[in-house]
């Protein structure tokens, strides 16, 4: 099986993104604030070291569900075959969409550590209904690595649909190897490596407790 589950973007991503100590930014405007918003939350979870594993990764993906726009996402990582697809598959595959990556987030950092981690927001914009918060995440260790969250206002809030990291987007990442499997082995063949993928996460949650 290919291993595009796990591409290195989305282990770089839950390994530091949501994973920040000490938060410095300049004047924020909504985008920005909401994204904001959903690091301290998780981090103020993590911190918090009476929770147990279970209740932490319940809040956690409660956290992650409420900024980010999975189904925008979704639909971007199919890109042209999206319009092929009916309207029970378009559920599907944003349900299953939707818990290999937020599952990919939780599993990873519900036993992590915030406190080595800092972020800095850079900059933002916003063009309409889109908009960009630029942010750098330090480590004792590396350079800043540079983190740009891509947000498209939709149903009165912003809603996260791409993470760029160091150049290399989430979204496109996934479109490349979804792109692949289907081309190479069908849909359908796309689908029943996503379910295997979930189920395995689940498996390894339920292990882990």
């Amino acid at each position: 099986m290919q291993r595009w589950y796990r591409p290195v973007i989305v282990s770089v991503l839950v390994g530091s993104l949501l994973l920040a100590g000490p938060l410095r930014w300049a004047e924020a405007g909504e985008p920005q604030e909401k994204v904001k918003g959903t690091v301290d939350a998780v981090v103020a979870i993590l911190a918090n070291h009476t929770l147990p594993p279970p209740e932490r990764r319940t809040q956690i993906r409660h956290a992650v569900l409420q900024r980010f726009g999975f189904e925008e996402m979704a639909q971007r990582t199919l890109a042209q075959h999206w319009r092929t697809l009916t309207p029970p598959q378009r559920q599907e595959f944003v349900a299953l969409f939707t818990d290999l990556l937020e599952g990919s987030y939780v599993n990873r950092m519900v036993h992590a550590n915030p406190e080595s981690q800092s972020v800095r927001y850079v900059k933002e914009t916003i063009d309409q209904d889109q908009a960009a918060v630029h942010t750098e995440i330090g480590n004792p260790r590396d350079a800043p690595a540079t983190v740009e969250y891509r947000l498209l206002h939709t149903e009165g809030d912003w809603k996260v649909y791409d993470i760029v990291i160091e150049g290399i987007s989430l979204v496109n990442n996934y479109r490349t190897q979804f792109n692949t499997i289907i081309t190479k082995d069908s849909y359908a063949g796309l689908v029943k490596q996503m379910r295997l993928k979930r189920d395995q996460e689940n498996a390894g949650s339920a292990a882990k407790g």
